[in-house]
């Protein structure tokens, strides 16, 4: 049992030597050791900068990866719904296109069914569909921005029928109307007071136009609410004014009546542009129920018609420049008041009238420079 024991620790020791022999020989060799130095962070130039490069590369690599996934991670099935998509929207796209080339750009047709002939029958075929189809749209624009005609009234009334010598055109919102809008009630119009004054007062001196900006199938309705005895003669929209500049501007010169007997009013001077001497520029009515606006632009209006103006534009250039006209007009009218007041007194009294007081009417209320 003792031999044994010996034999088999001896067979140990031998494979520990054997072993250690191996493990020196897969080792490489090291250089001898230097002095000792300081020490160095793992992190400085003895831990490489060649590794720190690579990690962060591999970092960049990754985030990439995550943040825009290759084809490979996309679902087929939703890429294949996409392709199909496409494909549709692009022969949808070309078959609305030859089909409003087919509509726009072919012939006109008479009652019979005939068709016209234009300029474009001697182009080929596809160039005569283009530009018939081009001069539709660019017509429609033009139709859009011009008014709907070169004379938007009828022309004047002859003998023995009875024409007003002037013309009112009054717009309809923010001068006869405000718009009030509420939960319950939604979309309201309030009336200003003294419409019925001002259209009783000055009926048979104005042939009155309401001229809105509004749509026919919006303010038809209203008209007629507001003028229930007929004193408005004609009515013109949205489409009758010239677009222009993102307003809608009110062409005098399109109403088939002499400028210089025309009188607009309006709260937007943008609507008179193009014949500013002929309009009226009142502040925008805010829905007061205390307003008296209209009887005073009443009294004005019918000022100008008694004393037979020739021309409206040389009275009205005299407020063009006032922030509120009929507010200048009522302290001319209250200081004329107060020299007449004085005049009569002076009468009574015997005296001669001073020259101030020779005047005609008219020469009070605006500059007789202004009338020549």
């Amino acid at each position: 049992m003792a031999a044994s024991a010996a034999a088999r620790a001896v067979a140990w020791g031998v494979r520990g030597v054997l072993g250690a022999r191996r493990v020196r020989a897969a080792t490489p060799a090291l250089p001898p050791p230097g002095p000792p130095g300081p020490r160095r962070p793992l992190s400085g130039p003895a831990a490489g900068p060649d590794t720190a490069a690579v990690l962060r590369e591999r970092l960049r690599q990754h985030q990439v990866a995550g943040d825009s996934p290759g084809p490979q991670d996309e679902d087929p099935a939703r890429g294949s719904l996409r392709r199909l998509a496409l494909r549709l929207g692009g022969l949808l796209a070309a078959t609305g296109g030859v089909a409003v080339l087919y509509i726009f750009g072919s012939n006109a047709v008479d009652e019979h069914g005939d068709k016209i002939p234009d300029e474009f029958d001697s182009d080929p075929a596809g160039i005569r569909h283009l530009r018939r189809t081009f001069k539709y749209f660019k017509d429609y624009r033009q139709m859009i921005i011009e008014p709907t005609s070169p004379k938007l009234l009828p022309d004047p009334l002859r003998e023995p029928y009875y024409q007003p010598p002037y013309t009112l055109v009054i717009e309809l919102t923010g001068v006869l109307l405000h718009p009030e809008w509420s939960l319950v009630t939604g979309w309201r119009f309030k009336k200003r007071p003294g419409i019925e004054h001002l259209l009783q007062q000055l009926a048979p001196l104005y042939e009155i136009v309401v001229f809105t900006s509004e749509t026919g199938m919006t303010a038809f309705p209203l008209i007629d609410s507001i003028d229930p005895h007929g004193f408005v003669s004609y009515r013109l929209f949205r489409d009758a004014t010239r677009y222009m500049d993102g307003h809608h501007v009110k062409d005098i010169s399109c109403l088939n009546r002499d400028p210089a007997r025309v009188v607009v009013v309006d709260w937007r001077r943008d609507s008179f542009r193009l014949q500013p001497y002929n309009g009226l520029a009142l502040p925008r009515w805010d829905g007061g129920s205390e307003d008296r606006a209209l009887y005073d632009l009443a009294a004005f209006l019918k000022t100008i018609a008694l004393s037979g103006v020739e021309d409206v534009r040389t009275v009205l250039e005299n407020y063009s420049l006032e922030d509120d006209p009929l507010a200048a007009f009522q302290r001319r009218r209250t200081r004329l008041e107060e020299e007449e007041q004085q005049r009569l007194a002076e009468l009574a009294q015997g005296k001669k009238p001073t020259g101030a007081f020779l005047g005609s009417l008219t020469g009070r209320f605006w500059p007789r420079s202004k009338q020549q």
